[in-house]
């Protein structure tokens, strides 16, 4: 008998973790940052403190307390005795696994928690992005899912009252295991990314323990890894074979993107396997219809296009069909695409694993926009991006002397450098993401808009507050191509893909399963925190 157990992504949008047990074989299904369990606690200045370890995510509870998964340095002396009588504790040894499935960090997050000798599965694609991320970014230590810095613990008995992050020792890689490619044929520059990364080697080089890439087929399990369309690349669905049958997980996917296809085949794929269960996602469940990549472009053209001043562009970050939309747009509209740096080194990421990429050098639709208030002595990632784009580099000044030129890839947390571009009223501000999904979005949003209002420029396609919440006016919808397939592709999923199981997962509406699947050929069941499902 095989036992599932789901300690995140029940009833919340992220936050998957899951347990998937066959006789005395564990593997892990994600394992995600809880974003809005997260933010019942926490907020910018109020985070938990990493020299505590495990203790905060633990006791507040956004890590199941699950022995023998995490990293030992995490481990304060005598941990686990305050939770043995907690309903979910349990011991755990020998995981095979965790097989990720993209790399958002609602999906992977916590996976920084985890004991390095747990081997992450994934595609080649998502285990660079995971890198590439950490490496722009100033990832939390609760975030840190490619390489992590080791605590230093030096005490008698194992553990200092304040324990802390350990300078002086080389960062500790994760042993990922790629399912859609032979880590023997990608290219010398790609694997001396993985091992370092784009920054100079010398004297000064942060150091770094290289876990070499390798294949998944050493599972215990026999697995199966199915490309699928999401909003970020590299996302993927997965197969296991267990000693009940196949038990498929989609991870977040949609039918409605530039790579729909590769969802398709994922359908055609798993329903040939004839699962016993499918873990499904079930973010837009109340969403009747999606819109394509293929109109946000036409619709954000058309109003580009009349556009006399700068056009800023605000998008998901690492939603890299989104870019390339932009770019498109850029290129027929006699504009350049200024990118920050950070995009422009995923787009390098993303150029050694798919050449159709657009190379960063040669592209000569894309510049490379350099903050203001740049600091003297800016990380190597940084120095190496603008010396490779020399001739490609952009300033405030060189923007606001010719504001018809540019399309400008800010978000609302790039806003501030603003006050030295001082665009022209009348510029426009093109608003390509989701609307505010809680309060504390809700209030950057008012602040957005009041960026906007006090620089006179135009929202298109942004949210506006209305008696009965955000809406996007009507006349400027269909600047959003969402990750997640809307209900009735959903159920169109479910019905195609047909296991005798259906457990919704990553979904605040759940119960839309159990209304709208036919109970007589596929069973739903509703799963709860820490509680095991047997199929």
């Amino acid at each position: 008998m095989v036992n599932l157990t789901f300690y995140g992504g029940v009833n919340e949008i992220g936050g998957n973790k899951i347990l998937l047990e066959d006789g005395e074989r564990l593997l892990l299904l994600d394992f995600g940052f809880p974003y809005k369990r997260h933010k019942l606690f926490y907020e910018e200045y109020l985070k938990p403190r990493s020299g505590a370890g495990l203790v905060d995510p633990l006791v507040m509870g956004l890590l199941p307390p699950l022995e023998g998964i995490y990293r030992h340095d995490l481990e304060p002396p005598h941990i686990w005795e305050r939770f043995e009588g907690d309903p979910l504790y349990r011991k755990l040894e020998n995981i095979d696994g965790l097989l990720l499935t993209h790399a958002h960090l609602d999906h992977s997050g916590h996976i920084s928690f985890l004991d390095e000798r747990i081997p992450i599965y994934s595609t080649a694609v998502t285990a660079f992005i995971t890198k590439a991320v950490q490496d722009t970014g100033k990832s939390d230590f609760d975030q840190q899912v490619c390489y992590y810095s080791p605590l230093s613990v030096d005490h008698p008995n194992g553990w200092k009252q304040i324990a802390f992050l350990n300078k002086g020792e080389p960062k500790r890689q994760r042993h990922f295991c790629i399912a859609d490619k032979d880590p023997q044929e990608l290219s010398e520059e790609a694997l001396g990314f993985w091992g370092q990364g784009f920054w100079e080697k010398s004297s000064k080089q942060r150091e770094m323990v290289s876990a070499p890439l390798s294949g998944h087929t050493n599972s215990k399990f026999p697995l199966r890894c199915f490309p699928v369309d999401h909003s970020i690349p590299g996302a993927c669905a997965w197969g296991i074979r267990t000693s009940s049958g196949w038990i498929i997980y989609s991870g977040d996917l949609r039918l409605h993107g530039k790579r729909g296809t590769l969802t398709r085949r994922f359908i055609e794929e798993a329903a040939r396997l004839h699962p016993r269960a499918l873990i499904l996602e079930g973010t837009n469940v109340c969403r009747k219809v999606n819109v394509s990549e293929q109109e946000v472009y036409e619709n954000a053209l058309r109003v580009i296009a009349r556009a006399e001043g700068l056009v800023i562009a605000d998008f998901s970050p690492r939603d890299v069909d989104r870019l390339l939309t932009f770019l498109r747009i850029a290129q027929e509209t006699g504009r350049k695409l200024a990118i920050l740096p950070k995009d422009g080194y995923l787009l390098k990421v993303m150029h050694l694993l798919e050449p159709e990429t657009p190379d960063i050098v040669q592209e000569e639709g894309i510049v490379i926009y350099q903050d203001t208030i740049a600091s003297r002595y800016p990380s190597l990632w940084v120095k190496n991006i603008c010396q490779e784009c020399e001739n490609k580099i952009v300033l405030a000044d060189d923007v606001k002397s010719a504001q018809d030129q540019f399309i400008l890839c800010f978000s609302f947390f790039d806003l501030n450098e603003l006050p030295s571009i001082c665009p022209r009223p009348g510029s426009l501000y093109v608003y390509s993401s989701s609307e505010p999904h809680d309060e504390e979005q809700e209030i950057d949003f008012r602040r957005l808009h009041q960026w906007l209002e006090h620089f006179q420029l135009k929202g298109f396609g942004l949210p506006v507050e209305k008696e009965d919440g955000w809406q996007i006016p009507q006349d400027e919808l269909g600047l959003h191509a969402s990750g997640h397939a809307c209900g009735a592709d959903l159920l169109e999923i479910a019905r195609m893909i047909g296991p005798e199981i259906l457990i919704p997962v990553h979904s605040e509406f759940p119960e839309f399963y159990v209304e709208n699947l036919d109970a007589g050929k596929i069973s739903v069941i509703l799963p709860s925190i820490g509680e095991k499902i047997q199929v």
